[in-house]
């Protein structure tokens, strides 16, 4: 009985960080916090989280357009997550690409170069912004377009500090 229990959290977790993920990416009226689970009993890892302290969903669609390499998923991509209204580009597979913000031996893509947050966490010499003492005055884009989530990692920033 508790290994599906267990087994049922994981998958409950999954589905809602991936939503989770689609929401911040493509909608600023989603309520970001909600989607997200806070367990009680677990102490956040900066090194496993994404320097806003986000994770990647193991689904994500521009992950798997770039490991396959698929015109028509980078077209969808791009489409999909307004590239050309977020940073100026015109369609280009080239330019479409993500390998993560944490991935040390792989080009930056577009987002993760243009990432503010990445390159302060970085210049502080921090895994996550969760260490950061100055979040909850922190004032990038991210955070201005998704105030639930800054929120939430807040939030995230209080369990890692207790």
């Amino acid at each position: 009985m508790k290994s599906k229990l267990q087994r049922c959290q994981f998958i409950s977790t999954c589905c809602k960080s991936s939503l989770a993920g689609c929401g911040l990416l493509m909608s600023p009226g989603i309520n970001a916090a909600s989607l997200f689970i806070f367990r009680d009993d677990e102490k956040p890892d900066p090194k496993k989280l994404n320097y806003c302290g986000y994770q990647c969903p193991a689904d994500c669609k521009f992950k798997k357009a770039t490991e396959e390499n698929s015109l028509e998923l980078k077209k969808a991509v791009y489409t999909e997550w307004r590239l050309k209204e977020k940073y100026g580009i015109e369609f280009d597979a080239s330019q479409i690409f993500c390998y993560g913000c944490k991935t040390a031996d792989k080009p930056m893509g577009i987002g993760v170069s243009h990432c503010s947050v990445r390159a302060c966490a970085i210049s502080k010499n921090y895994d996550c912004c969760i260490e950061c003492n100055d979040l909850t005055a922190c004032d990038k884009e991210i955070w201005k377009t998704f105030p639930q989530f800054k929120e939430h990692v807040i939030q995230m920033q209080k369990k890692y500090h207790a």
